[in-house]
């Protein structure tokens, strides 16, 4: 697979960046949902289980 793990956030961490984050599989397989999340606020809950985030398309602003 494509997705590298450490880039992936868990329920409950604090996002290091704004954007769009999709939701990750437990084999890391792609799920189509996205959720957006602003930075230093912690990762939603999943739909299930041993899911994950992967961010898909950073906020784009002035800060960086």
């Amino acid at each position: 697979m494509s997705t590298n793990s450490s880039n992936q956030l868990r329920p409950g961490q604090i996002a290091r960046q704004s954007g769009q984050y999709e939701i990750v599989g437990p084999r890391g397989g792609r799920t189509g949902d996205e959720r957006t999340v602003t930075r230093g606020e912690p990762m939603p809950p999943t739909p299930k289980p041993n899911m994950s985030f992967n961010l898909v398309d950073r906020t784009k602003n002035g800060r960086r």
